[in-house]
């Protein structure tokens, strides 16, 4: 048997394009008697907090940019439109066209739109306008699930506030903590944080949040997934109950409408629909290849095809590192997985997020998590060990609306999976064209 007959050949199926990341936003309750010297708000409506039912709906079709109106149009400062221009956002996205607005008028939102649809803009870009950047008192409050988002989150928010002196301060594991504290001890106006670390810092009292005026819950559902609602509870509990809350979360599991009940006050819910990434915009291959040859077809499709950046998926951080040695001799290389220390994971990631490193050598710790919006190429390297973790790699592209393409390898011991993917995700997972064996 020669070695290009040694995989089971399938008929040409294909591979539905299905199941995008949406997320909510938010936790953000009014306080019309407290830190008025920070935030400017509408009078706040009376009366009980509301069951979910009873919140208004907003639900828009999916929509380019090109429907929503104008940054100009919402009635943003000077400095503010400034800054949005300078990060390059021509027109708002469905998602900050709808949210802007009730923000900035005071109402508690929870919004759903797809990862890269611009949810760090709706919510930042009120927060910037309102927050009054004279006053050293911590002002808002955005929860994340991870650190990698955190940073972030962290670095749109700075060039945001930056031309109205807004200060912003990530607080999350895996880095010193003097460091923060230094930080928070020269005053902020926002910090982002992940649960486990900001309550670390009010253990030891190096940060209060009684004149905290607006909380924002970003992906709810992996604060879930990760076990943190219960500390998310425990922080809320100890900032003001009349506080503005937003929620942005990808599903609305029982454990998250209670966590709305019991947080937000008549909240508007915003629902983008969109299409789904792996749906319309991924094209995906598989590739038969022999565990020995892997690193050769990898050369072979970064020779043939353009790749301005691609996420390069290993099952281990040993293997991640051991291909990363073996392209690095001839081409810039990235590799990012949980045993780097956290200097090294920020500088695999900056380079990478700046086309510094096309390539990124990566575990699951970058398929989930982290906003990466404009990855062209997915590479499984390794076979997914399930379906559920190659959506989500594969989800990893095409972010809003983008073009992008997926290739898993498919080695001598892969053809179990590469049939499983196909009998539950369904037709259409195309052969890549590429043959090493001819």
């Amino acid at each position: 048997m020669g070695r290009h007959n040694a995989f089971q050949r399938g008929t040409l199926r294909r591979i539905p394009r299905g199941v995008s990341r949406v997320f909510f936003c938010g936790l953000v309750r009014r306080d019309t008697r407290r830190c008025r010297h920070q935030f400017t708000r509408p009078q706040a409506a009376s009366g009980r907090r509301p069951e979910m039912k009873e919140a208004i709906s907003i639900s828009t079709p999916g929509a380019s940019a090109r429907t929503a109106p104008p940054f100009g149009g919402l009635t943003l400062r000077p400095e503010t439109l400034q800054a949005i221009h300078r990060l390059g956002w021509s027109d708002p996205t469905p998602i900050q066209a709808r949210v802007i607005p009730l923000l900035a008028a005071g109402r508690d939102v929870i919004g759903q739109a797809q990862t890269g649809s611009g949810k760090t803009g709706a919510y930042g870009i009120p927060l910037v306008e309102r927050l009054n950047p004279t006053t050293h008192a911590l002002a808002a409050l955005i929860l994340v699930p991870t650190r990698e988002l955190a940073l972030q989150v962290t670095e749109d928010l700075q060039a945001l506030g930056r031309p109205r002196g807004i200060t912003v301060t990530a607080v999350f594991g895996g880095q010193p903590i003097e460091r923060q504290v230094a930080a928070l001890r020269r005053g902020t106006t926002i910090v982002v944080a992940t649960p486990g670390r900001l309550l670390d810092h009010l253990q030891r009292r190096t940060i209060a949040l009684q004149t905290v005026a607006v909380a924002v819950l970003d992906e709810a559902d992996r604060m879930l997934d990760m076990g943190f609602l219960p500390d998310v509870s425990r922080i809320l509990q100890q900032i003001p109950t009349a506080r503005q809350t937003a929620l942005f979360s990808a599903t609305m599991p029982p454990a998250i409408r209670m966590l709305a009940q019991r947080f937000l006050r008549q909240p508007v819910w915003v629902g983008i629909e969109t299409p789904v990434p792996t749906v319309d915009t991924v094209e995906q291959y598989y590739l038969e290849v022999m565990e020995e040859d892997k690193v050769k077809a990898l050369r072979r499709l970064l020779a043939q095809e353009t790749m301005p950046s691609a996420l390069i998926f290993r099952r281990t951080k040993h293997r991640a590192d051991r291909l990363a040695r073996a392209l690095g001799r001839d081409r810039p290389v990235g590799v990012l997985h949980g045993g780097m220390r956290q200097e090294a994971r920020l500088q695999a990631l900056g380079a990478f997020t700046r086309r510094q490193t096309p390539l990124l050598i990566t575990t699951n710790v970058a398929s989930r998590g982290l906003d990466l919006p404009e990855v062209s190429h997915v590479i499984n390297f390794d076979m997914p060990e399930d379906v559920d973790t190659y959506i989500h790699r594969v989800g990893r592209t095409a972010r809003a609306g983008r073009p992008g393409t997926a290739i898993t390898f498919v080695g001598q011991h892969d053809v179990e999976m590469l049939d499983q993917l196909q009998k539950q995700l369904g037709p259409a997972l195309r052969r890549h064209p590429l043959n090493l064996y001819r």
